[in-house]
C-alpha cells in the first residue's frame, strides 16, 4: 500500500506540473494574439520570432516533463531562428515545428487541466476505497494506481503531439550537421592561418634572419681574401656556422609542418620518440598498430594525432608536475583513438572549449594546453594548446574529450575517423 500510494504522489505531481503549464498557456494564448495583430501590423514583426522561441521553451519544458516520467527523450526539430528580421519572421512562421507546438499548446490546455482534476477526484476515493480494500482484506489497490495511468495517458499525449514527423528530425539533424561542419570549417580555416602566420614568423626570424647574416659574412669574406686571408678564413667558419643554425632552423619549421619521423617511422614510432623525449617516464601502449601487415593511416590523421600527442606531452612535462604520463593508441572499426593521461595537479580551463564539436558531456574540466602554471597537461589559463588540438581533431570530423578534475588526472581523449 505504501508504493501504491508512492506512486501515486510522484503522478500527482507531474499531472499537477501539467496543469500548471497548461495554466500558463492560458496566459500564453494573450501573447499569441498580441504578437499576431502586431505583426499583421507589421511594425511590431519582430515579436514574432521572440514569441515562438518562448513557446519552444514552453514545449521543450515539457518534452523533459515527459522524458523524466517515461524514461524515453522526445525528440525536437525546429528550424534555427538566425539571420535578419525578414529571415527569423519567415522561418518562424514557415517552420512546421511552430504549428506542431501551438498544436500542442491548445490542446495541452484542456487535457492538462483535465487530467489534473480527474487524479484529485480519483484521490478523494481511493483513500477510502483502496483504505479498506488493502487494509482489511488485504488485496491490491485498484483505484489510486489510476492516478499513474492518468500521468502515462498525458506523458503519451503530449509525446504524440510534440514529437516531430521522421521527415522533420532528418531535416533538423541535417541542418544541424551542416551548422556544427560551418563551425568546424571556420576553426580549421582560423587553424591553418594562424599556422601560416607561425610558419611565416619563423622563417622571418629564425632562418630568413640567419641566410642575411650568412650572406654577409660571405661578401666580407671575398672582401678580404686578397688582403687578409685569416681574416677570411675567419668569416668563412663564421658563415659555415650560420649556415648550419639556417638548417637547423628549416628543419624545424617543416617538422612543425609535417615530421619526416611520421613518413619515415609511422605514428607508433614517432610517438615511442615523443614519449622518449619528453623528459616524463611515458608508458606508451599500442592496440592493433604493430606489424608489418598493418595499415597505416591517412597522413592527416597521423600528423593530428602525432600534434595531439606531442602537445599534450610537451605540457605535462611544464606544468602537471607529474613525472609520469601515459599514452595509448588504438585501431578501431573506422577510427584511431588517442589517450593521454597524467597524474599531475588537474584543475585545468580551456578557453572556448566548446568552439568544436568536442565539448564534450562528461568532461570534469577543459584544460588549455598553452602557457600558462598550474594543471596538468591543462596548464592553467590563457593559453591556446587546447584549444588548437580542438581545431585539429574538429577539421577532421573527431571528438576530443578533456578530463582534469582538480587534484588530477589530466585525461586527454581523441576519437579521429580513419579508414584502414
Amino acid at each position: 500500500m505504501r508504493e501504491t500510494v508512492e506512486q501515486a504522489g510522484r503522478a500527482t505531481a507531474q499531472l499537477m506540473r501539467g496543469a500548471a503549464l497548461a495554466l500558463v498557456s492560458y496566459l500564453f494564448v494573450g501573447l499569441l494574439l498580441f504578437t499576431a495583430l502586431a505583426t499583421v501590423l507589421v511594425v511590431g514583426a519582430g515579436v514574432l520570432p521572440e514569441t515562438v522561441l518562448l513557446l519552444r521553451r514552453m514545449a521543450g519544458f515539457k518534452r523533459r516533463q515527459v522524458a523524466a516520467w517515461t524514461g524515453q527523450p522526445v525528440p525536437e526539430a525546429y528550424a534555427p531562428l538566425t539571420g535578419e528580421l525578414f529571415e527569423r519572421v519567415r522561418t518562424a512562421t514557415w517552420d512546421p515545428g511552430t504549428y506542431r507546438d501551438l498544436r500542442w499548446l491548445f490542446a495541452h490546455f484542456g487535457y492538462g487541466l483535465l487530467l489534473a482534476y480527474g487524479s484529485l477526484i480519483v484521490w478523494s476515493f481511493g483513500w477510502f476505497v483502496d483504505g479498506v480494500w488493502c487494509g482489511l482484506l488485504r488485496r491490491p489497490a485498484v483505484v489510486l494506481p489510476l492516478v499513474s495511468r492518468l500521468a502515462d495517458l498525458d506523458a503519451a499525449w503530449s509525446g504524440a503531439l510534440l514529437t516531430p514527423s521522421p521527415e522533420a528530425q532528418r531535416s533538423a539533424a541535417l541542418a544541424e550537421r551542416v551548422e556544427e561542419l560551418t563551425v568546424t570549417r571556420a576553426g580549421a580555416v582560423a587553424a591553418h592561418g594562424a599556422e601560416l602566420r607561425r610558419i611565416e614568423r619563423d622563417l622571418h626570424d629564425g632562418a630568413q634572419a640567419r641566410l642575411v647574416a650568412l650572406s654577409m659574412r660571405v661578401g666580407l669574406a671575398r672582401r678580404a681574401f686578397d688582403k687578409d686571408p685569416d681574416a677570411a678564413r675567419r668569416l668563412l667558419d663564421d658563415a659555415q656556422h650560420q649556415a648550419e643554425e639556417a638548417l637547423t632552423e628549416l628543419r624545424h619549421v617543416v617538422r612543425g609542418i609535417h615530421p619526416p619521423i611520421l613518413t619515415d617511422r609511422g605514428l607508433l614510432g614517432a610517438v615511442r620518440a615523443l614519449a622518449a623525449s619528453s623528459g616524463l617516464d611515458v608508458a606508451v601502449d599500442a592496440d592493433g598498430l604493430e606489424g608489418e601487415d598493418v595499415p597505416r593511416a591517412p597522413a592527416a590523421v597521423e600528423a593530428a594525432a602525432y600534434f595531439v600527442v606531442a602537445e599534450a606531452l610537451t605540457n605535462a612535462a611544464k606544468h602537471s608536475g607529474s613525472e609520469r604520463a601515459w599514452v595509448e593508441l588504438a585501431r578501431t572499426a573506422g577510427r584511431l583513438r588517442i589517450v593521454v593521461r597524467d597524474e599531475g595537479r588537474g584543475g585545468a580551463e580551456t578557453p572556448g572549449a566548446a568552439a568544436s564539436g568536442a565539448a564534450a558531456p562528461g568532461t570534469a574540466a577543459s584544460g588549455s594546453v598553452g602557457a600558462g602554471t598550474g594543471g596538468g597537461m591543462g596548464g592553467g589559463t590563457g593559453g591556446s594548446g587546447l584549444l588548437g588540438m580542438r581545431r585539429r581533431v574538429a577539421a577532421l570530423d573527431g571528438i576530443m574529450e578533456v578530463t582534469s578534475p582538480a587534484g588530477g588526472p589530466t585525461v586527454i581523449e581523441v576519437e579521429l575517423p580513419c579508414a584502414w
